[in-house]
């Protein structure tokens, strides 16, 4: 079931085009990493998808309904990078007055804290939470009413690395339960493993839209195996396999996916001098600097 539907959307500012004719589709329960540069045209597809500004262009609907109506209002979810909150309510009291704008009792306020980790300091006042706590009190907020589509612009920003796995263990859990999330951000190693698939917006264009194994096969990207050879055999190593030796043991060489197989059968040759060998697939960062050079002209 499709939650999320754009169509060749368009949206310009004088004459500046933010974006060119973007179609994406996110389904239910389908974690999406949306990806690109500042000015990419990511920021302008959310506030499109928020109904938030209208696109020049194009078709998008939120659970079969337009932006910014009370059904997809009532339906989505929101996490800015800032989150602000008013300093002087305890983060009870805030996220009590967001579960009273949506119609449900404020006594949810407590569990709501509790599954983001600030059940503790649920009591104290917003101003004395550092970035960290104020983007989980968003989090907080942004569960209410168990959303169908969750919209996060840079959402781990100010999180250190235990509060970021527990984050994501959040959004599986949603996802899970057939909430579709559209992820902005830069943090590339996190989205790597964290999602189902990879949009790269670069110039307002959509330039990549699958899942990161059809996106490393279709860039065709190098692949980098590295062998440890045993003491005293690396140089050898290196001599049989053309490789390059990187420090006393280990032995990189390149090779395309095409001819990862029979690399690796020339390594497995070698099986007495060679103690281990990794093999390194192009990561996403690598993924999307490809990606997104190619912007149609």
């Amino acid at each position: 079931m499709l939650i999320l539907t754009l169509s060749q959307v368009t949206r310009t500012f004088g004459e500046t085009r933010a974006l060119a004719n973007v179609s994406l589709e996110v389904a239910a329960g389908e974690r999406v990493a949306l990806l690109g540069h500042n000015g990419a045209g990511k920021s302008t597809l959310m506030k499109i998808v928020l109904g938030l500004i209208p696109a020049d262009d194009g078709a998008i609907e939120v659970v079969g309904a337009a932006p910014g109506s009370r059904t997809a209002r009532a339906a989505t979810a929101y996490l800015p990078e800032n989150v602000a909150f008013h300093p002087a309510l305890t983060g009870l009291e805030q996220i009590g007055f967001y579960l009273r704008l949506r119609g449900e009792s404020p006594a949810k306020a407590r569990n709501l804290l509790d599954r983001v980790g600030l059940g503790e300091a649920g009591q104290r006042r917003i101003g004395t939470y550092s970035k960290g706590m104020r983007q989980r009190v968003g989090l907080a907020q942004a569960l209410i009413g168990r959303p169908k589509l969750m919209v996060l612009d840079e959402p781990t920003s100010g999180l250190d690395p235990v509060s970021r796995r527990e984050f994501y263990a959040i959004l599986d859990e949603l996802a899970a339960d057939g909430t579709a999330i559209l992820l902005s951000s830069h943090a590339l190693t996190e989205v790597e493993a964290r999602t189902d698939r990879i949009a790269i917006l670069s110039r307002g264009h959509l330039v990549a839209n699958d899942t990161l194994a059809n996106l490393r096969r279709g860039a065709a990207l190098p692949i980098q195996l590295q062998v440890a050879a045993r003491p005293d055999s690396a140089e050898e190593v290196a001599r049989r396999l053309h490789g390059r030796r990187v420090n006393g043991v280990r032995v990189d060489l390149d090779c395309t996916p095409d001819e990862k197989l029979t690399r690796l059968s020339d390594i497995a040759e070698l099986r007495s001098l060679i103690e281990d060998v990794q093999v390194v697939p192009p990561s996403l960062e690598d993924i999307y600097e490809h990606f997104s050079r190619r912007v149609p002209q």
